[in-house]
């Protein structure tokens, strides 16, 4: 069986587990009781960001989860309208209020947000923090090539995790291999493709064949693919079911077959390049 564990290791030295809980749309009430199951589950990672309005929620969690603060890793996120240095360490200092933590795991650049031309403002803010402890790593999300490129040109300094919309449908192999090049992981959000991939004749075929659900197989492949990837559920039997991937692998025609299901004008959400300050 491949050998993946259940963490990745960044180029910055620090450690991440590989698969982690989501809470978009989760609201505040909500995501005190769905992280409490994920973490007795045994999910070690939480993703949530400024704009999902539940960092309260969240921190409220980690408190009450029963797990020390030094063996979970938290992600929170930078909105497109704090973008700039100055703006940037002021949304930190709120964030790491609402969350009621010392420090953060990871801190990320939610979008781009080209149009308004400040991400690079951003990334020396996420530097700062980084210098000061406050934050042990720093990284993207939805950043395109030459976003990330333009990180390094002028700073010299790349993300360790660009987390972008990844599933079977949109599978971005042009920015996988970028990240591969480059020493960047790629992080998966929305997975499991928006819950349009549940009837795929391909992927229905391969769980039954593995005996496991299609959320499984989409995970699972992933894994495969060396990426991160956090799944949102509020069910508990979801959330337990995503996590038990780690049992089972996906052979070369398994993977070849999944490939095939690649389009390149399925991306769900918003296109990097153009987006700015709408909600996610």
């Amino acid at each position: 069986m491949t050998d993946i564990v259940n963490s990745v290791t960044f180029h910055d030295g620090h450690k991440a587990p590989r698969i982690g809980f989501g809470v978009w749309q989760v609201e505040n009430n909500e995501a005190v009781d769905a992280i409490k199951t994920a973490v007795k589950t045994g999910y070690r990672l939480i993703d949530t960001a400024a704009i999902y309005g539940n960092e309260e929620g969240v921190g409220r969690a980690i408190k009450e989860c029963g797990v020390d603060r030094k063996d979970l890793f938290i992600t929170t996120k930078v909105w497109n309208d704090r973008h700039g240095f100055d703006e940037t360490m002021k949304a930190f200092e709120e964030s790491i209020n609402k969350l009621g933590l010392d420090y953060i795991d990871l801190y990320l650049i939610h979008w781009p947000a080209p149009k308004i031309g400040l991400y690079v403002k951003s990334w020396e803010a996420l530097m700062q923090l980084r210098e000061e402890g406050r934050v042990r790593s720093i990284g993207v999300s939805n950043f395109n090539i030459d976003h990330l490129q333009m990180l390094l040109d002028e700073t010299g300094v790349l993300p360790v995790v660009n987390q972008i919309e990844l599933n079977p449908r949109f599978q971005q192999p042009e920015l996988r291999a970028f990240h591969a090049e480059n020493n960047i992981v790629t992080e998966s959000w929305s997975p499991l493709g928006h819950g349009l991939l549940w009837e795929n004749p391909i992927l229905a075929k391969v769980a039954q064949k593995h005996k496991r659900s299609v959320a499984q197989v989409i995970l699972r492949w992933h894994l495969q693919l060396d990426c991160m990837v956090i799944p949102k559920s509020v069910t508990p039997k979801r959330i337990e079911e995503n996590f038990e991937v780690f049992d089972f692998e996906l052979d070369e025609q398994d993977m070849n077959d999944i490939a095939t299901l690649h389009d390149d004008d399925a991306r769900h959400g918003p296109d990097p390049e153009r987006f700015r300050l709408p909600k996610a």
